[in-house]
């Protein structure tokens, strides 16, 4: 099949309406009264979002040889090997048990990039890459974000029996939907995730990123058989049961398995719409192009004496990128801002500093 060839970047699309500033600045304070309502609560700070670690992964990315000219930019400009750091987590704010079923999120860090960098990320040598088991957000922009953090921001560290009851109902509605060939992102972001387990999901970034001249979405896919045969895998309910189902994993884990890490690029700005988040690109016009794969072996994916405060001083963030893979789009332009406020609340709170790592 013939592809049309990626469109070029260009500043003209990217636009900001006018009352985006605005919103980014109540972004910030609903995100930072979260984080304080749950440092009282719990007695500890943590993420704003995707606060509970579901597992903390040593890893190494390798970029692939031959790749097409339209994909050797940035990171896969040329093959190479990293080491990579890999969190995967649950959202919202707070710690809440399993049995609150939302969506799965992984997070790499790759280590020792050279290059440009985006801005304020001048001092770091990684690249950054956070994604979750959906292919678009669950609203367009920055407005409907701030409306959906207001939402969950009433019900921090609130109502806990009410919430798995929520959970339970959501998921049968996305059971039902699902059984019909449809989903809802709004659906699960509200409790309704069918609870499966997270190793045999793929993820996306949601958001478009810049790919050198072009423009980007990114996921990682399992390919390894290990992890093909946990997809759809149901885990129990319990309040650690993504946790223990990780942990034991990479605890029996008898080769290293591979995620595959691909590229979809823009090419046709009406249907693959850089402001708009909430519009699943079409693979048809755009498939993802393998152009790295991600290898894990066996390990300790938690040990709670020391992945808690191991959490502590990381910080994974789209931000922490080369300028050929700066963020773009209203979204990741409120993420640099939020995400921000909540590092330095996170840092000053639990009297850790947070620093990228460098080996």
């Amino acid at each position: 099949m013939s592809l049309r060839p990626p469109v070029l970047y260009h500043a003209s699309l990217e636009h900001a309406d006018a009352e985006e500033t605005t919103h980014i600045h109540e972004l910030a304070e609903v995100f930072a009264r979260m984080a304080l309502t749950v440092a009282e609560q719990e007695g500890h700070a943590h993420r704003a979002v995707h606060a509970k670690g579901q597992g903390l992964l040593k890893g190494r990315l390798r970029v692939l040889d031959g790749l097409h000219a339209e994909l050797r930019h940035g990171l896969f400009a040329r093959p190479g090997s990293y080491d990579a750091l890999v969190r995967l987590s649950s959202p919202p704010a707070e710690q809440l048990p399993d049995s609150v079923s939302t969506p799965r999120a992984m997070a790499l860090k790759v280590i020792g990039v050279d290059g440009p960098r985006a801005e304020g990320a001048e001092e770091e040598h990684t690249q950054d890459f956070l994604m979750v088991n959906g292919p678009a957000f669950n609203t367009p922009g920055v407005a409907g974000f701030l409306r959906s953090a207001k939402l969950l921001a009433a019900t921090t560290e609130r109502m806990p029996r009410t919430k798995r009851m929520i959970s339970a109902t959501l998921r049968g509605a996305e059971a039902a939907l699902e059984a019909v060939g449809g989903q809802s992102a709004t659906l699960k972001g509200m409790g309704g995730e069918p609870q499966h387990h997270p190793l045999g999901e793929t993820f996306f970034s949601q958001v478009p990123f810049l790919y050198g001249p072009y423009m980007a979405k990114f996921s990682l896919a399992p390919i390894s058989p290990d992890l093909l045969a946990l997809t759809g895998d149901k885990i129990g309910s319990d309040a650690d049961a993504q946790r223990e189902a990780v942990v034991t994993f990479f605890t029996d884990l008898p080769n290293p398995v591979e995620w595959e890490l691909r590229v979809q690029l823009c090419r046709d700005v009406e249907q693959m719409p850089i402001e708009d988040a909430s519009v699943v690109w079409p693979e048809a016009d755009s498939p993802f192009l393998p152009v790295a794969r991600l290898s894990v072996a066996q390990q300790k994916a938690w040990q709670p004496d020391t992945s808690p405060g191991i959490e502590d001083a990381l910080a994974f963030a789209p931000w922490h990128a080369l300028a050929e893979h700066r963020p773009l789009g209203g979204l990741n332009r409120a993420r640099r801002v939020v995400m921000a406020a909540s590092r330095q609340f996170r840092s000053r709170f639990n009297g850790c500093p947070i620093h990228e790592p460098v080996g």
